[in-house]
């Protein structure tokens, strides 16, 4: 199902932080947990996800992954915690 969203990956709470966009948000997560994905999060084992946000449209998701990412770490674990204040892996709630 292509549905915009950006999302937060971490590999454990306070830890580190990677912040994407996407059109299949149920399979690109899947896809990092399962390491699938060469680069930053399989190096840095981010499999959580923390936080996401469903777009309107490409163009708006990535707009809004490059404010996240040009944001403070401490603005990304403010939005986290407005979320998700335990860090509890939400890739469940996502999953049809």
């Amino acid at each position: 199902m292509k549905q915009p969203a950006i999302y937060i990956m971490a590999n454990k709470r306070n830890g580190t932080l990677y912040v994407g966009v996407t059109s299949n948000l149920v399979q690109r997560v899947y896809q990092h947990r399962e390491s699938l994905l060469k680069g930053f999060t399989q190096k840095h084992g981010c499999k959580m996800l923390v936080y996401y946000e469903v777009g309107t449209s490409m163009k708006s998701a990535i707009f809004r992954e490059k404010q996240i990412k040009g944001g403070s770490r401490k603005q990304k674990l403010k939005l986290i915690e407005s979320m998700n204040l335990q860090w509890k892996d939400l890739y469940e709630l996502i999953c049809p």
